[in-house]
C-alpha cells in the first residue's frame, strides 16, 4: 500500500492524487488513482481508448468533482474547488477538441484567458473607470506578447475561426498561458498535425518548460512525441495506473504492450515508436 501524500510535499511533486476515484453511474472511469507529477517536468499520460486520461484532466481542473480521494496541487487540496478557483491557483489546460471563441479575434481570446487575474469590477467596466481602462490596456499588451511568443504575431485581429488549424492550437495554448499557470495540461496537442507541424509543436512544448518554467503534462497518442519529449510517463488502462517511469521503461513494459496490442503481445520487445490511436 502506498503512503498517502502529505500536503506541503511540493518540492517532490507539483501535482499529486491519492485514491482518486470518479464514477459515472456504474462506470468506474478513474479507479483509486495514486499519481505524482514532478515539479518542472514534462510528463505524459498514455493509454488505450477508455483509459480515463481526459477524465483525469477534467477532475484535476474541476470540470468533474471526484467521488473519493484527494487531489493536491502545489501543497493545497483541490477537492471541491470550481474551475475558476483552480485556474487562479495556477492550473491551465487545453482540450482535445479545440475550444476557442470562434467569433472573437485572437487577441480577444487571449484576453479572456487573463480574466482570472483581472481586478476590475463590472461597475468599472460599465462606466469605463480609469483603472479599468488602464487594466484593459495592460491586458492587451500582454495578450500581444503571448501572441508573439506562440508564433502568431500580426494575426491578433483575425477571427479565431479564420486561423489555420495549427494556429488555432497555438492560440488555445496562448489563452491558457494568459492565466499565468504553474502547471499546464495539454490534451492531444499534436492531434491532426502533419509531421512538420508536430515537430514544431514538440519543440514549442519543450520551450514552455525551459523558457517559462511551467510544468507540462500532456495526453498524446503520437509515440514519437511521447518518447521524444517525456521525462516521466504514466500509463492508464480502464481508469487504473498500470505503469509509470522513464520512456525506455514504459516502451518495454509487458503490461503496457498488452494494454495497447492485446493479450499475447507482451512477447514483443517494445511498443513501436509510432502513432497509437485512442
Amino acid at each position: 500500500m502506498t503512503d498517502k501524500p502529505k500536503v506541503g510535499a511540493e518540492n517532490e511533486a507539483i501535482l499529486m492524487s491519492h485514491g482518486m476515484t470518479k464514477r459515472f453511474g456504474g462506470l468506474l472511469a478513474v479507479d483509486t488513482l495514486d499519481f505524482q507529477i514532478p515539479r518542472g517536468s514534462i510528463s505524459s499520460i498514455i493509454g488505450p481508448n477508455g483509459a480515463g486520461k481526459t477524465t483525469f484532466f477534467n477532475c484535476v481542473t474541476g470540470f468533474y468533482q471526484i467521488d473519493e480521494g484527494d487531489i493536491i496541487f502545489d501543497g493545497q487540496r483541490m477537492n471541491g474547488k470550481t474551475p475558476d478557483q483552480i485556474t487562479r491557483s495556477g492550473i491551465a489546460r487545453t482540450f482535445q477538441n479545440i475550444r476557442l471563441f470562434n467569433n472573437m479575434t485572437a487577441i480577444e481570446n487571449i484576453m479572456v484567458g487573463q480574466e482570472a487575474h483581472l481586478k476590475s469590477s463590472w461597475i468599472g467596466a460599465i462606466f469605463g473607470s480609469p483603472f479599468t481602462r488602464q487594466e484593459n490596456a495592460e491586458s492587451e499588451v500582454r495578450a500581444r506578447e503571448l501572441l508573439s511568443y506562440v508564433g502568431l504575431a500580426g494575426k491578433g485581429d483575425l477571427l479565431a475561426r479564420n486561423l489555420p488549424y495549427g494556429d488555432q492550437r497555438r492560440l488555445e495554448i496562448a489563452r491558457a498561458l494568459a492565466s499565468k499557470p504553474k502547471l499546464i495540461l495539454l490534451d492531444e496537442p499534436t492531434a491532426g498535425m502533419n509531421p512538420r507541424e508536430t515537430a514544431q509543436t514538440t519543440e514549442f512544448i519543450r520551450g514552455l518548460r525551459d523558457d517559462l518554467d511551467i510544468t507540462v503534462v500532456l495526453i498524446e497518442h503520437d509515440m514519437r512525441v511521447v518518447m521524444g519529449i517525456s521525462e516521466h510517463i504514466t500509463v492508464l488502462d480502464y481508469g487504473r495506473k498500470i505503469a509509470e517511469g522513464l520512456p525506455q521503461e514504459i516502451q518495454n513494459n509487458p503490461d503496457v504492450i498488452e494494454a495497447y496490442l492485446g493479450r499475447g503481445a507482451a512477447s514483443k520487445s517494445k511498443i513501436e515508436v509510432s502513432r497509437v490511436e485512442d
